[in-house]
């Protein structure tokens, strides 16, 4: 059932997550039980799958992600992908939310979906909760968050039933035809130096020196972080949707795209992420890398072909979005402005990797 007076949200049908909890959600969490008519609410902060906080008649809060409302490559947003990789990092030295049932058939809410704990926690997803923090917090914060990606990298696929989740062969080559058939599939309007960027990568691309299990948007807003009173650290990991198996730097030189060293001025080219870390107390992005080869032992001469890709891969992404929203296909705010990122994305990018020759 679900709550009469709840105002009906696009993308989730209440009444079929009801059916569907009351006859599937028992066999896979048998601890758990929802009573009552749900209610939801979309969280604000994805820029592509969507996340819903579900919640009964006692207080319970669910949450259920789905893909977005339409025009995604076909193997992207993959449910059964996000669902398998947080139920096998459950666990391991990466915090991830308890994930309870996935549902295949698209038919109960027009797409797959699945439904997975509330962590407790704070997710820091606007400058104003960055600047409040006190130095220590921030330095804190920037650490765990290093330290966790570390983490995932040091992961051993198999142990975790991940051996066959991706191909770690050739993955850089890979994605950046991935991304190139991505901007194929939105692609609305000409951006200029875009194809010459994809170009460039492809020319240049480092060799890997082993494989991980990626994450493939690592950032501070993708993490809840718990704040309690003898630690500071990720409290869970999220928006798995791009997890693979592939060379880790690509998580590393991500990160590095969003990360803003404090005291400099904002970039301001990424209006989902941008200028978090630009406050005092949180490690410089030279830190970072630090504290993550100390870490993993991975050599970093080749980051600056990393960032580079990131930059490309965000653009298309944000091209992505920007398609999306101008043919209302988005829900949320924020989305009219993923379009003005994208040449400024590829400026940077450009920029990166003229420094690799």
């Amino acid at each position: 059932m679900t709550d009469p007076a709840a105002p009906a949200l696009v993308g989730l049908d209440l009444i079929a997550v009801a059916e569907y909890l009351d006859v599937h959600l028992g066999d896979h969490a048998p601890d758990l039980k929802v009573r009552g008519p749900l209610s939801a609410t979309l969280i604000a902060g994805g820029l592509s799958n969507l996340t819903y906080e579900l919640r009964d008649a006692e207080g319970r809060a669910l949450i259920l992600r789905r893909p977005p409302l339409g025009h995604v490559l076909p193997t992207a947003h993959d449910m059964r992908r996000e669902f398998r990789v947080v139920s096998a990092l459950a666990g391991t030295a990466v915090p991830v939310a308890r994930a309870y049932l996935l549902c295949e058939d698209p038919d109960v809410i027009g797409a797959p979906f699945y439904l997975m704990e509330k962590a407790d926690g704070v997710v820091l997803r606007t400058r104003a909760q960055c600047a409040a923090l006190t130095p220590a917090q921030a330095r804190a914060v920037s650490e765990s968050l290093v330290d966790v990606l570390a983490g995932l990298h040091g992961v051993d696929p198999e142990a975790v039933g991940l051996a066959d989740f991706g191909r770690p062969e050739g993955y850089l080559h890979r994605q950046l035809d991935r991304w190139d058939r991505q901007y194929a599939a939105s692609q609305s309007r000409e951006i200029r130096g875009l194809f010459e960027l994809g170009d460039g990568l492809r020319a240049a691309v480092p060799v890997t020196q082993r494989s991980a299990v990626l994450h493939g948007d690592f950032r501070l807003d993708n993490v809840m972080m718990r704040f309690g009173a003898d630690a500071i650290g990720v409290a869970a990991v999220f928006d798995w949707e791009m997890s693979t198996l592939g060379d880790p730097l690509a998580d590393l030189g991500l990160l590095l795209t969003y990360w803003e060293d404090p005291g400099h001025p904002a970039k301001g080219i990424l209006s989902a992420s941008g200028g978090l870390t630009n406050h005092e107390g949180f490690l410089a992005g030279r830190e970072v890398v630090d504290r993550y080869q100390a870490a993993t032992g991975l050599i970093v001469d080749d980051l600056d072909w990393y960032v580079a890709f990131s930059h490309y891969k965000l653009a298309v992404v944000l091209e992505g979005i920007h398609y999306r929203h101008e043919h209302g296909l988005t829900l949320g705010e924020g989305f009219e402005r993923a379009g003005a990122a994208v040449p400024a994305l590829v400026e940077g990018g450009r920029r990166y990797l003229d420094r690799t020759r």
